[in-house]
């Protein structure tokens, strides 16, 4: 039987930060990770992290993927893409090569998407002066 496919295997729920609970520190996960309640602290992984609606954190935070229907405080830097849905409020630093911002998601943040390719000018069909 062959092995399943890296994406199914991240799909699946590693763990959860439940609503009405706090927890300070630092995170690593291996599969998808929920945040409901309230994190604070630092996560490292290399998967999706989603900070559902109820969700609170305020960390520093590098992983694959981020998804925020919640609110999140602090450096954001995701190696494949952050969403930040309608309900989503952000505060800080993202560092991402793909940025999705849905219509009516608060972002007050300073934004890099870092690796998304060269600057304008750099490229070769870039028009001249």
């Amino acid at each position: 039987m062959k092995d399943k496919p890296r994406e199914l295997n991240e799909t699946k729920l590693a763990g959860l930060i439940d609503m009405e609970t706090e927890f300070k520190g630092e995170l690593t996960f291996k599969g998808s990770f929920r945040i409901e309640g309230y994190f604070k602290g630092t996560i490292h992984s290399d998967s999706l992290l989603v900070v559902g609606e109820r969700g609170k954190v305020e960390a520093d935070v590098k992983v694959g993927q981020l998804v925020i229907n919640g609110e999140i405080h602090g450096t954001l830097e995701a190696t494949e893409r952050i969403e930040v849905h309608n309900k989503g409020r952000v505060f800080g630093t993202i560092l991402t090569p793909v940025l999705v911002v849905e219509e009516g998601a608060y972002l007050e943040a300073t934004c890099q998407t870092k690796g998304s390719g060269r600057p304008a000018a750099a490229r070769e069909d870039a028009p001249t002066a």
